[in-house]
């Protein structure tokens, strides 16, 4: 056999063993380092070849095989030995394809040597963590950020790994505790138990007693040059006092040097009284491990095998630590998030702490407001000084969390968590951004105490409550009682019944006809929604209206009942009442809707109703919420034709200059004041009031609820000509209302005398 000549970065020969010809003759045998290709996209084979053909790894040239799905790379690698580095396409013909391929080198074919390179065109797929740790993956990149350099850089770092555990493999020795340290340290669950685990490991792989400590970054920094930035997090023996402490505070200046030379040079270094290791995970979180011991050759070259057989696990563990902290914590204040207090109030609703415990949720006051007023920065800041107070006050006994943008949960016992104790810490302003802000809140709180639900449900009464606190006054409090959830859970409950009701067209409209009292002749109707149940029983308009404007739903009913109105209208002219009109209710989510507009003109266009006689009624307090915005909206429906009708007049505090601008066109008296006729002696002195407004403004009136003679009378006294009420007629259906038309043309007329 000839003489063979090995360089530097030949194979890893251990000095206190005999070597085998396996061993030392690696390199001979193999006239290249075998690539393996393994993408369903040639594009990406030529590009690897481009990028690596010519070039030289460890003084050796590649050679490469290639495959272009899983199927055909199961038959090569099945047939083929002395592969070095595998690229392999995560996705292929299935999502799964690339992380079934390494099970199948892994265990099927029990090629544990050869490096495997994961590589995803598709940034947002990441194999699972277990995947990573269990198939023993050497690198994850995405095709954008392979360059040629970061290839070559990579395939490099993969080949050396494979070179060293090959040799290794020959001293079986060094390769069962790498292995062993390896898989016991993938066990350790967070970075300080790991970091415990590779100081253990490190004195078993060496085998004696080796004092040291590791650190790394306070938080998020990558790539931290800065020892004032790095925290000792593990240490042991003579080192132990130093945990928590920053790396900078070492009183020992050789040490915090040799630190510090690692983070600038990136590698790892030995001199004569000491190691330094230096690891980097994905996402370039630098951990340094100091030990305080020389190293021989061998252990240096043991120490590189472990430090490149370890990175992964040191990639799942910040991973992890990582998906913990985004799933159990606020990125914001860095309180506990929603999760993570459903996680605590758990263990709290089994455990004897429940019979004393509170649960309050915390809602600040006017915050989108201030939010839209002062920007989302300052709204962060000002999120983060409301966390921060919480803290001072109830970190130490209760815990704490952030469930929504301003709405924070405070869990603890009764004596701190009261409405008393949480009110005082909004006493003072908040110092946010150079500028003192004053606060308040409002509160809702369960007292766990006998509390027969879970945890889910806990929170869900206890925001029950909070919502009955905002309903009475901000700035208030409110404890949950089991009346609220019945209430809460039928609203719920009637919510579901009234969309499967429309769904399944269980809602109708009637039309209650308008009269004019002197000719007794019907001028118009007003459109009116009745439920009707499966069981025949109908719900009172009261029960249901206001659950479809809570929901949202009252948009789509209120385009169905625009559009039924109109139709019916068109209906009713053909039959030849020409001069009829037909009152439509509008509630403020129809109004305020953005669309809203678009949909009355789409329901004129399509029924081709005449818009003059089209009359939307809005209540009165809705002309006072934003009279400006109302003023503009009725200008372009008053430019579409329809006219305007505000009701329950007399039954909020409308402005009369407001009243004047909104140019309405009638004002309907409401049923209370019609009914105060007859049973007082003021004899309807707020409707005579509303009458003679009327009048004077040059605006129709029209009285709802008239069900006597004596009102009717009453009423037209008053000057008031037009009226609906059961005196005249109760609601009817399109097909009993044409039938009512035709019937009150030929009765007598009721003359009030």
């Amino acid at each position: 056999m000839s003489e063979i000549h090995h360089s530097h970065d030949d194979a890893l020969v251990f000095m206190d063993e005999v070597t085998t010809d396996h061993s030392s003759l690696i390199h001979a045998v193999k006239s290249s380092w075998r690539i393996m290709i393994i993408d369903d996209d040639p594009d990406v084979h030529s590009a690897t070849m481009f990028a690596l053909g010519n070039l030289e790894i460890q003084n050796r040239p590649l050679s490469f095989l290639h495959a272009y799905s899983a199927n055909e790379a199961r038959t090569i690698l099945a047939q083929e030995s002395d592969i070095a580095v595998i690229l392999l396409d995560v996705v292929m013909e299935q999502e799964d394809a690339g992380l079934n391929l390494v099970n199948y080198v892994r265990k099927n074919l029990g090629l544990n040597d050869v490096r495997i390179i994961l590589r995803t065109g598709q940034p947002g797929y990441a194999p699972e963590i277990d995947a990573i740790r269990d198939y023993d993956i050497n690198d994850y990149k995405t095709k954008s950020e392979l360059t040629r350099t970061k290839l070559y850089t990579t395939v490099t770092s993969a080949i050396r790994s494979y070179e060293q555990i090959c040799s290794i493999t020959a001293s079986q020795r060094g390769l069962e505790l790498i292995v062993n340290a390896s898989t016991e340290l993938m066990s350790q669950k967070g970075l300080q138990n790991f970091s415990s685990g590779v100081l253990q490991q490190i004195s078993s792989l060496l085998g004696r007693k080796i004092d040291g400590f590791i650190c790394s970054p306070r938080d998020e920094q990558l790539r931290v040059n800065d020892l004032a930035e790095l925290e000792i997090i593990a240490a042991n023996s003579i080192f132990t006092p130093l945990i928590a402490q920053l790396a900078s505070a070492i009183e020992h200046s050789e040490i915090r040097q040799m630190i510090g030379q690692a983070l600038v040079t990136r590698n790892n270094l030995f001199s004569p009284h000491a190691t330094l290791l230096l690891f980097e995970s994905v996402d370039q979180k630098d951990v340094a491990v100091y030990l305080q011991s020389p190293m021989s050759e061998l252990d240096k070259r043991l120490l590189d095998v472990f430090c490149s057989n370890i990175s992964v696990g040191l990639s799942n563990v910040m991973l992890s630590s990582r998906l913990h902290r985004f799933a159990y914590f606020d990125p914001l204040t860095g309180l506990a998030n929603r999760l993570k207090l459903l996680q605590t109030l758990t263990e709290t609703l089994q455990s004897p702490q429940k019979e004393q415990s509170v649960l309050s949720l915390i809602d600040i006051d006017h915050f989108a407001e201030t939010n839209d007023a002062l920007g989302h920065q300052f709204g962060d800041l000002l999120l983060c000084a409301v966390a921060k107070r919480l803290l001072t006050n109830f970190g130490t006994s209760c815990h704490l969390s952030r469930v929504g943008g301003d709405t924070f949960a405070l869990l603890g016992d009764q004596q701190s968590v009261n409405p008393d104790n949480i009110f005082k810490i909004f006493h003072h302003p908040f110092d946010v951004d150079n500028q003192d802000v004053q606060l308040s809140s409002t509160i809702g709180l369960v007292k766990l105490k006998n509390y027969d639900g879970g945890s889910s449900d806990a929170l869900k009464d206890t925001n029950i409550a909070l919502k009955r606190a905002k309903t009475h006054q901000r700035s208030s409090y409110s404890y949950f009682t089991l009346d609220m959830g019945v209430e809460i859970r039928e609203r719920v409950r009637m919510m579901h019944a009234l969309r499967a009701a429309f769904d399944n067209e269980r809602l109708f409209v009637v039309f209650q006809p308008q009269i004019d009292m002197i000719t007794n002749e019907a001028v118009g109707a007003e459109a009116l929604l009745r439920w009707k149940t499966e069981d025949g029983s109908f719900i009172p308009p009261d029960q249901f209206i206001p659950i479809a404007e809570y929901s949202g739903l009252i948009v789509d009913i209120g385009e169905w009942v625009l559009r039924s109105a109109c139709h019916e209208l068109v209906q009713i002219h053909a039959q030849g009442y020409t001069d009829f009109k037909m009152a439509i209710n509008v509630s403020q989510a129809q109004f305020s809707h953005p669309l809203f507009l678009q949909i009355l003109e789409r329901a004129l266009h399509d029924t081709g109703a005449p818009a003059n006689y089209v009359e939307l009624e809005i209540t009165e307090s809705m002309a006072m919420t934003d009279p400006e915005l109302l003023i503009k909206t009725l200008h372009h429906i008053k430019q579409l034709g329809a006219q305007i009708s505000i009701d329950d007049f007399g039954t909020g505090f409308s402005s009369l200059s407001h009243l004047q601008k909104l140019n309405v066109d009638k004002l309907k008296i409401d049923r209370a004041f019609v009914n105060e006729i007859g049973e007082n002696a003021d004899e309807g002195s707020i409707a005579k009031m509303i009458v003679q407004l009327s009048q004077s403004l040059n605006i129709k009136v029209i009285a709802e609820g008239v069900e006597t003679e004596h009102q009717a009378k009453t009423l037209l006294s008053f000057g008031c000509r037009l009226a609906q009420g059961y005196f005249y007629a109760r609601p009817l259906t399109k097909e009993d209302l044409k039938i009512w038309l035709i019937d009150n043309e030929q009765i007598s007329i009721r003359q009030p005398t």
